[in-house]
């Protein structure tokens, strides 16, 4: 602002704790700052403080009697009615306010802290508390309160690799390749959220990362038929019809196959939950001769499943081969539920699968 001295006097401007500075007009270039208080319109003036805000952004105690000099149209001054000055530190530099309560925008305001970092409460005993718009923090308490700042970031579990994002919302194209997943692939998407069912969404949608209880992205291959896709799969034996439904259901591809005398009914690309090494893999259930009168046992997969933790996967020592590729089984029963051939089937040793894949990964 430039200087500015016309017939209504000097111009100053004055704001209150809010920060909100107004332009207010005064006859003497050399006020006091009782005649600043006054001017703010706080009653009495006696019971107020007035600081002078400097140019990188300090604040300087105006005494009551005190001239200061306001020729320049530039003076900046913050006025509240408070008995004493309480300080803060915002990364280390030193700053005055009015009384001893500040609120987060005022802080923000205060220190010139950009829109883009978080205000940070230093605590001893407790993680370290943001600081929100409207949150109230008392400067009164013993000692001087202290703040960090840091760039806001915002995080999102996508398919089980937590990407962090310095922006608020995000295109799911964008969160697939920070996470590493080729979005060109004919991927099925959905966002889960807490409480709420899943949705699916498109490359092209924007998330808003802010929206309380977002959990997930979780990604399944979609059934895509364009020409260039293997052969029809392989049918070398018949499954139950309530099987079929099943599977079908699922828009994976599956076969059934023989190999060496041993049945196999095999998914190709089946999703797995958050918490494994890669999004999908080949699964793989042995079916015996006389199924479903006989038990279906555990599971297997290619290649062999591994946790992004590092944690090793207890009783995996079942192995398989098809089509030349060593398969993996998993040792998995249900404990106090036999198998029941009137009800038990390949649905049934699936919902076992999906239990099984859920509980290593800690979900």
């Amino acid at each position: 602002m430039n200087s500015v001295n016309t017939s209504l006097g000097t111009l100053i401007r004055i704001a209150g704790a809010d920060l909100e500075f107004r332009s207010v007009h005064i006859g003497d270039n050399t006020p006091t700052g009782h005649q600043i208080a006054h001017l703010s319109g706080s009653k009495p003036p006696d019971d107020v403080v007035v600081l002078r805000m400097l140019d990188d952004g300090g604040l300087d105690l105006v005494r009551p009697d005190e001239v200061v000099d306001v020729s320049d149209g530039q003076a900046r001054f913050v006025v509240g009615i408070a008995d004493h000055v309480a300080f803060a530190k915002v990364d280390g530099e030193r700053h005055q306010w009015l009384g001893g309560v500040i609120s987060g925008t005022a802080l923000r305001r205060l220190a010139a802290v950009p829109d883009d970092h978080a205000i940070l409460l230093e605590r001893v005993d407790q993680p370290d508390k943001e600081i929100a718009p409207d949150d109230l923090v008392n400067l009164d308490r013993e000692g001087i309160e202290s703040f960090i700042t840091r760039k806001k970031s915002w995080k999102l579990n996508v398919h089980g690799v937590v990407v962090e994002f310095g922006t608020p919302s995000v295109k799911v194209r964008d969160a697939l390749i920070e996470a590493k997943f080729d979005p060109s692939k004919p991927w099925q998407i959905f966002l889960k959220v807490a409480g709420q069912p899943k949705v699916e969404v498109t490359l092209d949608q924007e998330i808003d990362l802010t929206t309380p209880g977002i959990e997930k992205l979780r990604l399944m291959p979609r059934a895509v038929d364009n020409g260039e896709a293997p052969g029809a799969p392989r049918r070398t034996f018949a499954l139950l019809e309530e099987d079929v439904a099943y599977l079908d259901g699922l828009a994976l591809r599956w076969e059934t196959v023989v190999e060496k005398g041993r049945r196999w009914l095999v998914i190709r690309d089946y999703p797995l939950p958050p918490g494994y090494s890669v999004p999908t893999s080949d699964l793989a259930l042995e079916l015996p001769e006389t199924y479903p009168q006989a038990q279906i046992y555990g599971f297997y997969a290619y290649p062999p499943l591994a946790l992004a933790s590092g944690r090793a996967i207890a009783n995996t020592q079942l192995n398989g081969v098809i089509d030349g590729k060593p398969y993996v089984g998993w040792s998995r029963y249900r404990p106090g539920q036999p198998w029941n051939p009137d009800v038990d089937n390949v649905v049934s040793q699936f919902a076992l699968v999906e239990a099984a894949l859920l509980k290593e990964a800690g979900e």
